[in-house]
């Protein structure tokens, strides 16, 4: 079973048990905004560009420069992962949209601990989104052999972004969503959500 066969949060909470609340956990000050650069180019996009005519436009103009662009503050301890498959077991196995793990101390090859997982709310659908992303979750928690230590999950259309986190056998959905429309405030929730991680490295 592929993590997209999971087309729910319930879903995915009665096959391991998982219970779910909300509630505003991620902080979003004291982080560094986008840089000049990145506001440059991000304008071109938007302004040259249709870059919500198709899942592939809105992944390559809007999604992967926004989570690269804070990736680039963790990159000596995390890596970045396109595409790239991951197992647990038959259940729960796929291919991420993207993911962030620590960097293994095998080289940049082979993936090390889970941490973040997005996925892209193909055609706006957030809940199918947040069906497959928690079941990545549950997946690299598995991997990780520690309950105790939180992974965090993004799901983003394009414009609206939304951040939950598991833990134990508990997921967070952050009640507020954020948007490409006021990037500072963006750019410090998906920061906020780099620097959890990292404080919660098993």
């Amino acid at each position: 079973m592929a993590f997209s066969d999971f087309k729910a949060i319930p879903e995915v909470q009665e096959r391991f048990g998982i219970r779910h609340v909300e509630n505003d956990f991620i902080e979003t000050k004291n982080s560094a905004g986008p840089s000049e650069q990145f506001l440059q180019e991000f304008d071109f996009n938007r302004e040259y560009i249709d870059v919500l005519t198709s899942e592939g436009a809105r992944c390559e103009t809007i999604i992967f420069p926004v989570l690269r662009e804070v990736y680039k503050g963790y990159a000596e301890d995390y890596a970045l992962w396109i595409k790239k498959p991951i197992t647990y077991d038959d259940l729960l196995s796929g291919t991420p949209d993207y993911f962030i793990s620590t960097r293994s101390e095998l080289g940049k090859l082979v993936v090390g601990t889970p941490l973040i997982m997005l996925v892209e709310a193909k055609k706006n659908d957030f809940e199918i989104g947040w069906g497959q992303c928690l079941a990545e979750l549950v997946a690299a928690q598995k991997i990780n052999e520690g309950t105790e230590h939180p992974v965090y999950g993004i799901v983003s259309d394009g414009t609206f972004w939304q951040i939950g986190h598991l833990v134990g056998e508990t997921f967070t959905q952050n009640r507020t969503s954020f948007s490409v429309d006021d990037l500072p405030v963006l750019f410090g929730a998906i920061d906020s959500v780099f620097k959890s991680a990292k404080n919660s490295i098993p």
